[in-house]
Formats: structure tokens, C-alpha cells, sequence
């Protein structure tokens, strides 16, 4: 199974892991790292060390970070250069980290689990419209309202 860790500013790793937990239960192999105010990149890049210190990481891991150019998203491509098994994803939504977890044992890389992620948060993107007609229709003699 692909690990996965979540990372990004303030809470946002952190929140969007109890999120996910609240939908589709406790999951293995996820570690949410967070990015709190005052904490600096080297902490940050010694809490992602650390995460990846307890995960498996022979089938590959995939970093789920908030905002590109962000430092958990840096910190993340930097500890992934040199780790070929290893990917960063940055945009995240809860859309695209429920579907990929609830997949990721029959998603065998971590670049496979990546398109994965993409599809699905793509699918997670949409912009719902209501539109309503009025009634303009003078051969309807119902008032409006009813």
C-alpha cells in the first residue's frame, strides 16, 4: 500500500485528515503534518522527516500539500527529489484524498495513485447552478407562488 502524508499551512493537514476520517473511518499509512504559525521550514522538514520515519515507504509515497510554491509544498519536492518512489500533489481537496485513500490498495505505484488523485479531485471541483424560470408564460393563468 502507497503511505501518504498530508501536509500544509495552519490546521490544514491536520483538519482535512479528521474530515476524511469522519467520512470513510481510520485509514493505515496516512500522517497529517501540520504548519502551524511560528513554526519554521526546518521544523517543518524534520516533522515531514519524521512521518516518513514511521510509514512504509517500499510501495511509494504520496505528499498531499495545500498551495503550490507554499513551504509544504517546497519541503515536500525537496525531500522527494532525490526518492523516485516518492510524489507531491499540492491543491488538495477532501474529494480528491477520500476517493485515492478508498483505492489505494488496488493502486499498486505511487504514480498511479497521483493520476488517481488528480481524476478524482477534479471530479471534487464543481459549480453548481440553480437557475429558475420565471413565470413569464401569460397563458398560464396560476398565480405565482402556488
Amino acid at each position: 500500500m502507497v503511505s501518504i502524508i498530508i501536509t500544509g499551512h495552519g490546521r490544514f493537514a491536520s483538519g482535512l485528515y479528521n474530515a476524511m476520517e469522519q467520512v470513510i473511518g481510520s485509514q493505515p499509512q496516512i500522517i497529517a503534518v501540520d504548519f502551524p504559525v511560528g513554526m519554521s521550514t526546518q521544523q517543518l522538514d524534520h516533522a515531514l522527516q519524521q512521518a516518513l520515519d514511521t510509514l512504509p515507504i517500499e510501495r511509494g509515497v504520496v505528499f498531499f500539500t495545500d498551495l503550490l510554491g507554499g513551504s509544504p509544498f517546497r519541503s515536500a519536492v525537496q525531500l522527494s527529489v532525490h526518492q523516485p518512489q516518492f510524489e507531491v500533489i499540492t491543491g488538495t481537496n477532501m474529494q480528491m484524498l477520500a476517493e485515492t485513500v478508498l483505492d489505494r490498495d488496488e493502486i499498486p505505484t505511487a504514480r498511479e495513485l497521483v493520476q488517481q488523485a488528480l481524476a478524482a479531485g477534479s471530479r471534487g471541483i464543481v459549480h453548481f447552478v440553480v437557475e429558475s424560470e420565471a413565470p413569464n408564460n401569460k397563458e398560464n393563468d396560476e398565480p405565482e407562488g402556488i
